[in-house]
């Protein structure tokens, strides 16, 4: 059982949350959802999606003490209708369905699991499949509801932020995306809602999502180039129809580090995306595979240069929903998310890691700030300084924020379409269509219900 001994149950949407009084008065009311199975799931012995860094985490924040200043809550379980609001369900029921045992019967009947649901070696299926993407969905879900109730000013789901799932297929270790499915509900209550993404991969699963769309807008900084994964992201990325413009891409060159990334980037387009959209609502993915040092990654940003996008984003005082994503070496990513919680909840954490049952994975030094192995920056001053000038350019056509007439709450989520796309045009055009092809049959965008 969690620290408090609570379970969040927030079928009652019209109901507040209970809070802790221990609370400092003044700072923000920060929900905090956690279940305790989440890190026994196993992708396989050689995957380096590892489950299991959500267990280190945890442990650091309770730890730390960082649960006392929080409201803990385990997650509701998304259910198979929580997930077809974005997927198909033919693909939520096959993820619901398939299991180690069962696998070699779908491929016996015919159906081609892995050209069709793309399901193999980088997405593989594992036991407790299903409850896995059922748990880290509730998380992100049972955030947004909160935050829509107004009973919280952050939620966090350290589970989240699953960001390359597409309507009817896995990718890049992703199967449901969380992610989609909690702007929709943000949607339920706000206007227009702004997507962030940190992690050292494109996110574009969310990015396809909404490519129609002006009620949210994606952002996303990362490695673009020499076919580094999923290979989408190019700044001529824009949105298409009334999205166009709404997608803002800031691709970026191996070995970045924390004052290239904030002070020449980060900063500079976040201050004028929220500026032009003017968004009531965040929703920030911190994948944390954009450290210095990581399995996959090859940045160099240090954890407070990390944290350091958090806690700017928090400034903007509104509701926001703090979902994780990427991270393969498992030690930093604990210490990543860990920092970051402090920075929510306005909590300073000593340098010397906590006793805690994890203790010796973060052999040789136990710092919660350790030194981290940086690549060479091949980011100039120039080539940054003209990206952010695209992309500020690109924001000046908006003129203003969208006017969105808003309708009566709808009894359920709202839902995503599947939409044609027209004629591929060429990437002086800014055709939706990248590189790899990702928009060429697969467009979405939000159902605007009357």
């Amino acid at each position: 059982m969690l620290p408090t001994d609570k379970e969040s149950e927030p079928r009652d949407r019209d109901s507040k949350l209970t809070t802790f009084s221990s609370r400092r008065k003044g700072s923000k009311r920060v929900a905090y959802f956690h279940d305790p199975n989440i890190g026994n799931f196993h992708y396989g012995p050689n995957h380096p999606m590892k489950p299991h860094r959500l267990a280190l985490t945890h442990s650091l924040v309770v730890n730390y003490g960082l649960d006392e200043k929080m409201d803990v809550y385990r997650p509701h379980r998304a259910s198979q209708i929580d997930m077809e609001k974005f997927h198909s369900k033919e693909y939520i029921k096959f993820l619901s369905s398939v299991t180690p045992a069962t696998l070699p019967e779908f491929i016996k009947l015919g159906i081609p699991v892995q050209q069709q649901f793309n399901v193999g070696d980088d997405c593989p299926v594992f036991p407790g499949l299903f409850d896995y993407c059922s748990i880290y969905t509730g998380g992100s879900l049972d955030g947004a509801r909160t935050l829509n109730t107004g009973s919280h000013d952050i939620a966090v789901n350290w589970a989240g932020g699953l960001h390359h799932a597409k309507k009817i297929e896995a990718s890049g270790f992703c199967y449901v995306n969380d992610i989609v499915l909690a702007i929709l509900e943000l949607l339920r209550q706000h206007q227009r809602v702004v997507y962030i993404d940190i992690d050292i991969h494109h996110g574009d699963g969310v990015q396809e999502a909404f490519y129609l769309c002006d009620r949210v807008m994606t952002v996303s900084f990362h490695r673009y180039g020499d076919r580094f994964f999923p290979g989408t992201g190019s700044m001529y990325e824009l949105g298409s129809d009334a999205g166009r413009y709404y997608s803002v891409n800031v691709p970026l060159r191996q070995g970045i580090d924390d004052d290239s990334y904030f002070d020449q980037v980060f900063k500079p387009t976040m201050d004028k995306v929220m500026s032009f959209f003017q968004p009531s609502a965040i929703v920030l993915q911190c994948g944390a595979d954009s450290l210095a040092g990581d399995r996959l990654g090859s940045f160099s940003l240090s954890i407070k240069g990390h944290g350091k996008c958090v806690e700017y984003m928090k400034k903007f005082h509104m509701p926001i929903l703090v979902l994780g994503g990427g991270g393969y070496t498992v030690r930093n990513v604990a210490r990543c998310w860990t920092y970051e919680t402090s920075l929510l909840v306005d909590a300073e954490l000593q340098n010397d890691l906590p006793i805690n049952e994890y203790f010796e994975a973060f052999r040789p030094d136990f710092l919660l700030f350790p030194e981290l192995q940086m690549n060479e920056n091949q980011n100039t001053r120039q080539y940054l300084e003209s990206i952010v000038r695209y992309v500020h350019e690109n924001l000046r056509n908006l003129a203003h924020a969208p006017s969105v007439h808003m309708h009566d709450v709808p009894p359920e989520l709202l839902s995503v379409d599947s939409l044609a796309n027209d004629e591929t045009e060429d990437i002086e055009n800014n055709s939706p269509m990248s590189e790899s092809g990702v928009y060429e049959d697969d467009d979405m965008c939000i159902e605007e219900l009357a």
